[in-house]
């Protein structure tokens, strides 16, 4: 017979593993750093500018960051710091490289199903990942206490009180004593109850911390992260002892709560990583979204479950809209939950193999355009990634062949550059106070900007 105790040895086992695995996987030091990237990469990849064109512009301004050379000459190898600079200064044909930015705070964008294996973390990483070498700043939120995300950015060593745990934990006791300390008296004469929060949880700290002490920064210096460890499980459990102390907190509303604290102008997009789970985390990451992506495989148990998702999700979303209308605290809270758009995304997907096209083709029949219409492909140069917790845009090409590493990062750039599409005209609205801007007049506006 096995108990707890069995458990936790094996644990302790595996975290001896783990902590060697981590060393192969990242570095010596168990740092995972960023590596540089060529004139090539630079030049047609990142700035989209063809390589004469480069060279020409690199060699008439000497206060351009110049790179390192490698040993033969050849090849100029660049930081991300340094790339960010060229985007600044370089002005072909007059014409701006910085990405388009409305005003206002940043775009939020969950990444949710509760199928594990969709690839949600997948698709929040590489998404992340492209659009930091597109020049936005990123933030990203792990909602999963798989931490996946986490471990994929390098952040390991995260103790539970710094992750979604601890913000809505701050947050119960903020909302508490704000309720606590507003009139108590109602037009009918009827006075609401005064809750009190125990002492285990307002002695650990919580309301005291900083918004940015739930922030921490990874290898790219443009994306930071809200990181989950596993520990950070037990908040559907806490969730759940919460409500009961204070039924009237809108606890799916926490986080954002939080968000809408921070700088507008310190971030320019969000992405949340949310548990293969309805749950207590994965409906603040929903609650908090402008837009939700739903990631799927190509097969129809994966059809079948993410048809379940948006049926279960609408259910819980609708009892909340019914459940908490007059217990919200003032502010940009509102219900029913409205997201600007709501996408699907097949990952995972074999050009070649029938089922996966007909799969592809069914998903389309039932969801039109909100299919999003290039899929994430499986190559050997993605599985590898995964399997060393990198993304295909941190992989450096010369460890295979060139057009293997270009057809994988192919495919994540369609479907970047198709997220872009999509999200900037809702990015417009939010930043606008108002529906959804009509794509011709984003276009209008970045021509006239550029």
């Amino acid at each position: 017979m096995l108990t707890h105790s069995d458990l936790r040895e094996m644990q302790t086992r595996s975290l001896k593993m783990q902590g060697w695995i981590r060393q192969q996987t990242f570095s010596p030091e168990n740092v995972k750093t960023l590596r540089r990237f060529s004139s090539w990469e630079v030049s047609e990849l990142i700035l989209g500018l063809n390589q004469s064109t480069f060279r020409g512009k690199m060699a008439a301004d000497p206060t351009l960051p110049a790179g390192k050379v490698e040993p033969d000459g050849r090849q100029r190898w660049f930081t991300l710091d340094e790339v960010n600079t060229l985007r600044r200064k370089l002005r072909p044909r007059g014409k701006s490289l910085m990405p388009t930015r409305p005003g206002g705070r940043a775009f939020r964008t969950a990444i949710a199903n509760f199928k594990g294996g969709a690839g949600k973390s997948t698709v929040a990483q590489h998404f992340a990942h492209a659009a930091a070498l597109d020049g936005y700043r990123v933030l990203c939120v792990d909602f999963d206490p798989q931490a996946t995300l986490s471990h994929s950015m390098g952040l390991t060593d995260v103790s539970e009180e710094r992750t979604v745990w601890g913000i809505m934990a701050r947050d119960l006791i903020r909302e508490t004593e704000a309720q606590n300390a507003a009139p108590r008296g109602a037009a009918s004469g009827t006075a609401l109850p005064r809750r009190s929060i125990p002492g285990s949880i307002t002695d650990l700290g919580l309301q005291d911390l900083r918004i940015a002490d739930f922030i921490q920064p990874t290898n790219w210096p443009t994306i930071d992260l809200i990181p989950s460890c596993a520990n950070a499980a037990f908040v559907e459990f806490a969730s759940a002892q919460y409500r009961h102390l204070n039924p009237e907190w809108s606890f799916f509303a926490a986080v954002s709560r939080f968000l809408d604290q921070l700088p507008d102008d310190q971030w320019d997009l969000i992405f949340f990583d949310c548990p293969p789970a309805i749950g207590y985390q994965s409906m603040n990451a929903v609650f908090a979204a402008d837009m939700l992506y739903i990631p799927s495989g190509p097969g129809y148990w994966e059809y079948d479950s993410t048809t379940s998702f948006i049926g279960q999700l609408s259910e819980a979303l609708e009892d909340l809209a019914h459940g908490f209308e007059d217990t919200l605290s003032a502010g940009k809270v509102t219900l029913p939950k409205a997201f600007h758009d709501v996408r699907f995304l097949l990952t995972r997907y074999e050009p070649g193999n029938d089922l996966h096209r007909a799969m592809q083709e069914a998903f389309g029949k039932v969801f039109g355009d909100k299919l999003a219409e290039h899929p994430i492909e499986m190559t050997r140069a993605v599985e590898q990634s995964g399997r060393f917790l990198s993304s295909i845009y941190e992989m450096d090409y010369r460890d295979m062949t060139r057009e293997t590493w270009r057809r994988a990062r192919a495919s994540f750039d369609r479907a970047y550059a198709e997220f872009k599409a999509t999200m900037l005209p809702h990015w417009q609205a939010v930043a606008a106070g108002q529906g959804t801007l009509p794509a011709d007049k984003v276009a209008a506006k970045e021509e006239a900007e550029a």
